[in-house]
C-alpha cells in the first residue's frame, strides 16, 4: 500500500482520515476540526473574461476535458507550436507518438469533434475555435485565445480526474 500526503496542502486532520481509511478503521473527525476545502486547483480558479470571440478560460478548459484523450492530445500540440501547425507537422507527430498515437488518416477525424464539442460548450455565435487552411493545409488557433487554451491545459496537467477519458456510452 502506498500513501501519498502533500504536506504543503494537506491539512493535518486530512493526513490523519487518510491513514486511518488506509487501515481499514472509521475516520474521526472531532466537532472542532474544520472541514478543509479542497486545495486543488478547478475550472474556477481559470478567468471568466471574455479572451475572444465569447471565450473565455472556464470555457475553453471544459471544452478540452469534453475532448476524447487523442483530440485533446492533438489540440495541445498545435497550442504547444503556439497555435499554428502544418497538417504535415501534426500528422508527423503522431504517427509514432508514443502515448497517444494517431494514423495520419485519422488525424482530421479526431479533430473533427473539436468542432463538435465546441457547438455543445462554446458561446453562441462563435467562429471556429481550430481553423482550418485547407489550401495552405494549416491548422491556426487565434492568438488571444492560444493563452487561454495554455492556462486550460496546465489545470488539465494537475486536474487529470476532470477530463473525459473514455467515449461516451450510446443509447440503445
Amino acid at each position: 500500500m502506498r500513501l501519498t500526503i502533500d504536506t504543503e496542502t494537506d491539512t493535518y486532520e486530512q493526513a490523519l482520515a487518510v491513514v486511518q481509511a488506509a487501515y481499514g478503521m472509521r475516520p474521526v473527525t472531532p466537532d472542532e476540526w474544520s472541514e478543509a476545502p479542497d486545495p486543488r486547483p478547478g475550472p474556477q480558479d481559470l478567468a471568466d473574461d471574455d479572451l475572444a470571440d465569447g471565450w473565455t478560460g472556464r470555457l475553453l478548459f471544459q471544452l478540452i476535458a469534453a475532448l476524447m484523450p487523442g483530440a485533446r492530445a492533438v489540440l495541445r500540440r498545435i497550442t504547444e507550436l503556439g497555435g499554428t501547425a502544418s497538417y504535415d507537422d501534426v500528422q508527423e507527430h503522431f504517427a509514432h507518438h508514443l502515448t497517444h498515437p494517431i494514423p495520419i488518416s485519422r488525424i482530421g477525424g479526431s479533430l473533427t469533434s473539436v468542432k463538435a464539442v465546441q457547438g455543445r460548450v462554446g458561446p453562441d455565435g462563435a467562429g471556429p475555435l481550430l481553423q482550418r487552411d485547407e489550401r495552405a493545409r494549416r491548422y491556426r488557433i487565434d492568438d488571444e485565445l492560444v493563452a487561454g487554451l495554455q492556462r486550460a491545459f496546465a489545470l488539465a496537467d494537475v486536474r487529470p480526474d476532470l477530463l473525459r477519458s473514455t467515449p461516451v456510452a450510446k443509447a440503445p
